[in-house]
């Protein structure tokens, strides 16, 4: 689809995408050494090595796409052994600290660049460029023995997140949920500046009228058990008896822990699924720096809790030939990476938005000094 100098109407690309997914989740996973389906071999041609010889880049930041991440870094090291990306999941707020502070040569957040983060960045650094990797969606995962198939309505999912919910057979759960067992509740949020915390409490602000706690990268919940990184959460939700929490879907899907379906906007119960996730992204518009927001989705089969998120890197790059190579990476990755992607349970980006970004990619100045 043609998109205006503007922005982008993602109607037809996402509903598109939903349709490739289904057919995409029966396969069996495939290990890093086997190219999963769908890769097409027709994503630009990515370089034998970085300009000049071997390059080794690193990043940092977010957690929630930290698989996907690791899988296209893997991948791409195969076939061009020359150049190494490594990558510290630290969370979307160390990731964008750590590029203000010139310590990455690129770092990835859930939460977009603030203006006045913007504002910090040297100048000879030129602008921040900020450029979509992938589409993901949060899940509420649980550990909660004898109970499957969780529906949570917005007043039960409400009380989880502020804590006047405190046990499994709460009235509030036990309507939709007769297997409820009656024990303690615990939530499990994040510890660290996090972007999937900021995706979370941009829904919660909207889905539950009595939460004071606000939305960002950090907020002070009012009850529950910390844990650092969407690793951490998991891991924690494993471990505890009793236990809730929020993560992204892909680790909930690799950790084979059981997440709940969620009252959306229109009152439907809707299981989390990169389909059900796709629709929530149905006629948005994408403006010149891909922000793109949808805490409260208003289609009838929309999963509620979806966004993009985002790579961050120097118009002026310290490194011009370190920059070139991982634009050819990120090339790659929109081509041939998608299937990866679909893969492990991410949204893929619809071509109109990936052949924005690889131009968005074209202002960097990777000309040699």
């Amino acid at each position: 689809m043609a998109f205006s100098q503007r922005k982008i109407h993602l109607g037809v690309s996402f509903s598109s995408l939903a349709a490739l997914v289904l057919g995409l989740a029966a396969c069996t996973p495939q290990t890093a050494s086997t190219p999963p389906q769908g890769a097409t071999g027709n994503s630009p041609a990515a370089p034998a090595s970085a300009p000049g010889g071997a390059a080794s880049i690193n990043g940092a930041g977010a957690s929630a796409p930290n698989l996907l991440y690791q899988r296209w870094f893997q991948e791409y090291n195969r076939k061009n052994p020359g150049v190494q990306i490594s990558y510290d999941s630290v969370g979307s707020g160390a990731g964008v600290k750590r590029f203000l502070d010139q310590t990455v040569d690129f770092a990835a957040t859930d939460d977009p660049l603030k203006d006045e983060d913007r504002a910090k960045l040297p100048g000879d650094r030129g602008k921040a460029v900020q450029i979509p990797s992938t589409g993901l969606f949060i899940v509420m995962a649980y550990n909660a023995p004898g109970l499957t198939d969780l529906k949570l309505t917005r007043e039960a999912f409400c009380g989880i997140v502020d804590g006047s919910i405190k046990s499994w057979d709460d009235p509030k759960i036990k309507a939709n949920n007769p297997a409820a067992p009656s024990q303690p509740l615990t939530f499990v949020h994040r510890s660290d500046g996090s972007g999937t915390t900021a995706i979370f409490t941009n829904h919660i602000t909207k889905a539950c009228p009595n939460w004071k706690g606000g939305s960002g990268k950090t907020v002070e919940w009012p009850i529950g058990t910390g844990a650092k990184g969407n690793e951490g959460v998991t891991a924690q939700i494993q471990q505890t008896a009793g236990a809730i929490g929020y993560t992204e879907y892909s680790f909930s899907k690799q950790n084979n822990l059981p997440t709940a379906s969620l009252q959306n906007k229109s009152g439907a119960f809707i299981a989390p699924t990169p389909e059900s996730a796709s629709k929530a992204l149905d006629g948005v518009s994408v403006p010149d720096n891909f922000v793109v927001k949808v805490p409260d989705p208003e289609g009838k089969d929309s999963y509620p809790i979806v966004s993009l998120t985002y790579l961050l890197l120097y118009e002026n790059p310290k490194d011009p030939a370190k920059a070139k190579a991982f634009n050819e990476f990120m090339k790659w990755a929109y081509g041939d990476g998608k299937a990866f992607a679909t893969e492990l349970g991410y949204l893929p980006l619809p071509e109109s938005i990936s052949t924005k970004a690889a131009s968005t990619l074209d202002t960097i100045k990777v000309a040699a000094k």
